[in-house]
């Protein structure tokens, strides 16, 4: 040993996530905050794109509730969708093109495995569920380009699941 201290690659990971999160919210809704403006639909379509890839999981929920006074339901489901698919579509590229080598070195041989493990089994369901759920889908979207699961499936259900995550978020909170 020569007394250094060794710091594992997922602290660097974790670390460069956090800061583009930080950096994605100071320079939207800080930015409105600070200006005294209203939030824009665009500063929440970023932070919710942001948010659905694999990457940089945030609970993207809580900003569909923050921006409910400030747009018509409609307008915030349509850019909640739009924004969450794209990002899930990237996700699932991401997860095809990749070597798994390096996908698990990032998120975890454990998570992965236990994503893998849920749509071979369960396929749809699994997929739709997930999107129900907070935080839990763009793993589920890499894990299915990982699996070579079937695109159109994948998109079916993907969108299917967020919408009716956001009507329900929206019936709820509006």
């Amino acid at each position: 040993m020569n007394g250094k201290i060794a710091i594992p690659k997922k602290f660097y990971f974790i670390l460069f996530a956090s800061v583009i999160a930080i950096c994605l919210f100071s320079f939207t809704i800080g930015r409105e905050l600070y200006a005294d403006k209203t939030e824009s639909i665009f500063s929440f379509g970023l932070i919710h794109f942001s948010g659905y890839l694999f990457f940089l999981l945030m609970p993207v929920e809580l900003a569909f509730i923050y921006y409910l006074p400030f747009y018509s339901g409609f307008d915030l489901i349509a850019a909640a969708l739009v924004t969450a698919i794209g990002a899930q579509c990237i996700d699932y590229i991401i997860g095809r093109l990749l070597r798994p080598n390096k996908i698990i070195e990032l998120m975890g041989q454990k998570r992965i495995a236990k994503a893998e493990g849920k749509i071979e089994k369960f396929g749809m369901l699994t997929i739709f569920v997930f999107n129900l759920l907070p935080l839990s889908s763009p793993v589920i979207a890499l894990a299915a380009g990982m699996l070579r699961y079937n695109f159109r499936r994948f998109l079916l259900t993907s969108t299917c699941g967020l919408l009716l995550k956001y009507l329900v978020i929206f019936w709820i909170f509006s």
